[in-house]
């Protein structure tokens, strides 16, 4: 119990001297690694096209050559065949790619869990 309460006190002092940007790089970094239970749904017009259920993380690719990022977002979801929100049989996980500027899309928790 003293572990936690030192570690913890230790966390505290570490992240109140931090700027308010890198506080929130660590808030997005411990909700990556809890997930989000995500949704990605990607439209065609006014059409719902394809769903991607149980997504961790959305993120933002970045050059390899220096920090300048992509025109897209990557990650990984099973592909919800009939937008039902649930993994049902036959429904695989994917890799996913998405354009940030042609790729008309909506990325959210799922409603349903």
């Amino acid at each position: 119990m003293k572990k936690i309460l030192f570690y913890s006190a230790a966390v505290l002092l570490l992240v109140s001297g931090c700027t308010k940007e890198t506080q929130n790089k660590v808030s997005r970094s411990i909700q990556n690694w809890t997930g989000t239970n995500g949704v990605l749904d990607i439209y065609m017009g006014e059409k719902l096209v394809q769903r991607f259920i149980n997504i961790d993380k959305l993120s933002t690719a970045v050059s390899t050559q220096g920090d300048v990022s992509r025109d897209y977002r990557y990650g990984y979801g099973y592909l919800d065949k009939n937008f039902n929100y649930k993994v049902d049989e036959g429904e695989k996980k994917l890799y996913f790619e998405v354009s940030n500027y042609s790729t008309p899309y909506v990325f959210y928790e799922n409603p349903e869990k």
